[in-house]
């Protein structure tokens, strides 16, 4: 249960952020993260104290509440914490981390090897793409920490009636069906999948498929999962592995049976000056990221996307919940 002050600090923090957004993008502006909370498993001995951390995010759901556990975890630890969480665009946050306007966040080892560093060929080993992740950033100033189990990389999804009608389980069946019956296989995509190599393009070379333009529905991504989910306008959607959308709205992932998809294994990233300023960041990480998993991220997405809870909120009730931290 959270107590009264830590609501008062959440209430406080809102009123904070109403300007942060403001200002756009995130990189020059932030507000504090006044989260009154104690060490718990985490954080013991406060081996940040006075430190001072900047936390960034991406914009979507997952992001923001991965965002706001790195935060809680760091004031646990004795840092103050400026939060920059929500910058849109994978690009933005990453320069954040990189240039060092930000110290530290929650990143997948698949956006790094395929968007950022420019490989075309995933690497089907999750420990083995992280390592080769880790080694490539070391020039760019950014070190990798251990990686969590929560992978939440691409795939398609269909509705119940949809996966009854076809009987289709995977995506080698789906490029079947794109050629048998081209007009059968409607996508609701987002934008940038529609776009990237490790997404629709390069999906539909590995497969084979042949899914005309005219059968591409382009979207925002929480519309995806709505029209998916009522068949209205498309009968396979993109989806991501770890939306709590997916239980909530009864939808089937398709198996990737290829292994075209990248693994995107959740790891924090650290702007490597920050990290050799405040050498504690590993441990008060660590215990945190190894119980990551894609079933916490369905739970804890759902509270947001689906209950149109607050992502901080979530995050701070999680973090107490588990013993991390103290109110």
């Amino acid at each position: 249960m959270i107590r009264s002050r830590t609501i008062r600090a959440r209430a406080g923090l809102a009123l904070l952020l109403s300007g942060a957004l403001l200002a756009g993008c995130g990189l020059t502006s932030g507000s504090p993260m006044v989260d009154d909370v104690q060490p718990g498993t985490v954080g013991k001995g406060r081996p940040l104290e006075g430190a001072k951390l900047t936390v960034t995010s991406k914009e979507f759901t997952e992001q923001l509440v991965l965002g706001a556990i790195m935060g809680i975890a760091f004031q646990a630890a004795g840092a103050s914490v400026l939060d920059r969480t929500g910058i849109q665009g994978s690009i933005g946050a990453r320069e954040a981390v990189k240039s060092g306007d930000a110290d530290a966040m929650y990143e997948y080892t698949g956006t790094s090897w395929i968007t950022y560093l420019g490989n075309t060929e995933p690497i089907i080993d999750p420990r083995e793409q992280w390592e080769a992740v880790r080694k490539a950033d070391k020039a760019n100033g950014i070190t990798w920490l251990p990686p969590a189990r929560l992978n939440n990389t691409y795939a398609l999804a269909v509705n119940p009636a949809t996966e009854k009608k076809y009987g289709i389980k995977n995506l080698s069946q789906v490029a079947e069906l794109s050629k048998r019956d081209p007009g059968a296989v409607t996508l609701c995509v987002e934008s940038e999948f529609a776009s990237r190599q490790d997404g629709l393009p390069g999906m539909q070379k590995k497969y084979g498929m042949n899914i005309p333009s005219s059968n591409v529905r382009k979207m925002d991504g929480g519309i995806v999962y709505t029209e998916l989910s009522s068949g209205r306008s498309c009968a396979f959607g993109e989806v991501f592995t770890t939306d709590g959308r997916i239980k909530a709205l009864n939808l089937t992932v398709l198996d990737d049976d290829r292994n075209f998809f990248p693994n995107y294994n959740v790891a924090p990233e650290i702007n490597t000056e920050a990290l050799e300023k405040y050498p504690a960041i590993p441990e008060v990480l660590a215990p945190i990221t190894a119980k990551l998993d894609n079933a916490i991220a369905q739970e804890l997405n759902s509270k947001v996307a689906v209950q149109g809870q607050d992502p901080h909120t979530v995050a701070l009730e999680w973090m107490l919940a588990e013993g991390f931290v103290k109110d």
